[in-house]
């Protein structure tokens, strides 16, 4: 009996979300419209973080299946809903920082920071260009 009852609890333990770490399934809310836009999957490879989007949240009268026409390289004319918009963001105290954000509305690559509030349910995305006061800020919420 104690057994089954050990494994149950480990198994619930590997699906449990580490709270400290932005490391799952974040809703982002429009800034400016204050509307959910899309759920972004956070994964964390060799100390790296990356964000993919995992699902569009698309009025029905919107296109649903979006390209980034405003984005250069590889990524002109592909698909928004599996891009990656995160790369390179490294844990450093009680941020994340070093990486890179796209914005596929506009195409651009911001550089970025993140860093968990709310006992970790929500999550400040930052996007600027050269300096952190030089940006805006997305607060997502967790999903999971």
């Amino acid at each position: 009996m104690a057994t089954i009852a050990s494994s149950a609890l480990l198994a619930f333990g590997a699906f449990a979300q580490d709270i400290n770490s932005p490391v799952g399934l974040w809703k982002n809310i429009d800034d400016h419209s204050g509307k959910p836009k899309a759920l972004i999957r956070i994964t964390e490879s060799n100390g790296e973080l990356r964000g993919k989007i995992e699902k569009l949240l698309r009025d029905p009268s919107e296109d649903q299946n979006p390209k980034c026409v405003k984005c250069e390289g590889a990524l002109k004319d592909q698909p928004i809903l599996g891009m990656t918009i995160i790369t390179g963001m490294k844990h450093d105290g009680d941020e994340y920082n070093g990486g890179q954000i796209l914005d596929p509305d506009n195409g651009k690559v911001y550089k970025s920071k993140m860093s968990l509030t709310d006992g970790g349910k929500k999550l400040n995305v930052r996007g600027y260009i050269g300096v952190p006061l030089l940006g805006r800020t997305q607060t997502w919420l967790r999903e999971e």
